[in-house]
């Protein structure tokens, strides 16, 4: 039976052609029924440019209402009820969707997730988990990216075990990498902290009071990471306050957009270099797709009682439909209760009660 999930139509910046154009591949390409929520009359007549959508499993659900980028979140999520963001979390809320996928305001979608769908028991704040391509072909998690911008150290313990829960479910050994794969065959995801150097004492007093708690949590956890290890492959979750994450995630960006446009520009100035890279066209398209953060779909919000995938409001056709599949894929795997067991087998057993004294 296909995933039911439910799409923000008007989250992205160029809302709501290319949600509806990543509904179509996604209804394709995976077995989901896809729900564009928004209001009926703009998605419909987008929906009409694409006549042969109306053979594929996707429906519209009617939302007078949308947050807009400028919007303040708490103000928009209380004011705007009937928005395209609180009536697709109402379905999975129902259990009429499996899972909730926007590029809208990131703030207002988390702001969103928490009111309607609630925290799972024994999460304190829900973290936002990006992905990451690494050198060996991998994927790396990064958590939390924007969440929380504060934290308290017992807040990145649960960061741990929630992206450890994450990693392992949605990746384990499936790598294109065979002998990285291979590698992973028999052994936990390796947990590092993000932090200005490898030794213990370094960082400051929140990665140092974290260090301690990661430390004796049962998993693989490496210890210090610093901000190369988000690529290089030798840690598979990397774990930090939303501040810090969000800048690292950011610069990351930056980062892979200027390579991209330095080797475009590069290749375009020689006739010889464009010959070259008409000869080279296969590696150089498998190098960009490596770097497409639109290949991995968005970013799960972890930690609350449903699924909310939050991408770019740049995001194209390709990262919304990447995005409904992470979100039919969570679901599928039960993550959610996952994590639920992960975090209870940290909690103390409840004391036994004493016996009553002898009469």
């Amino acid at each position: 039976m296909p995933s039911v999930i439910a799409l923000d139509a008007m989250g992205s910046d160029r809302a709501p052609k290319p949600e509806i154009e990543g509904a179509i591949h996604a209804a394709r390409n995976y077995d989901v029924r896809v729900l564009l929520v928004g209001p009926e009359d703009t998605i419909k007549a987008e929906l009409e440019r694409h006549p042969a959508a109306s053979r594929l499993p996707i429906e519209i659900v009617h939302a007078s209402q949308v947050i807009t980028m400028e919007d303040k979140a708490v103000q928009a999520v209380r004011s705007k009820r009937d928005s395209s963001m609180r009536v697709g979390l109402r379905m999975v809320r129902e259990g009429r969707a499996a899972g909730f996928v926007t590029a809208g305001n990131t703030g207002a979608a988390m702001a969103s997730a928490k009111m309607v769908l609630g925290a799972l028991h024994g999460v304190d704040r829900p973290a936002l988990a990006a992905v990451f391509p690494t050198a060996l072909g991998t994927a790396a998690i990064l958590l939390d990216v924007g969440a929380n911008v504060d934290c308290k150290p017992h807040n990145l313990e649960q960061f741990a075990v929630m992206g450890e829960i994450y990693f392992r479910s949605m990746f384990g050994g499936r790598f294109e990498n065979k002998a990285f794969a291979r590698s992973m065959s028999g052994r936990r995801p390796r947990v590092g902290l993000l932090s200005i150097g490898e030794e213990e004492t370094k960082g400051n007093e929140l990665t140092r009071e974290s260090f301690q708690l990661l430390k004796r949590l049962p998993l693989n956890f490496v210890g210090n990471v610093e901000g190369r290890d988000l690529f290089n492959g030798n840690v598979d979750v990397i774990v930090a306050d939303g501040f810090v994450g969000n800048v690292a995630l950011k610069v990351s960006e930056g980062v892979a957009n200027l390579v991209r446009t330095v080797l475009k520009e590069s290749l375009k100035a020689t006739i010889s270099r464009q010959v070259g890279y008409m000869l080279s066209r296969s590696a150089f398209s498998d190098f960009k797709k490596r770097i497409d953060h639109t290949e991995y779909g968005g970013a799960p919000l972890l930690g609350v009682k449903g699924v909310c995938i939050i991408t770019h409001g740049s995001s194209n056709a390709n990262a919304i439909k990447n995005a409904v599949r992470v979100a039919a894929e969570f679901s599928q795997r039960r993550i959610n209760e996952s994590i639920e067991q992960g975090l209870a087998a940290l909690r103390p057993a409840p004391a036994e009660p004493e016996p009553a004294p002898a009469r």
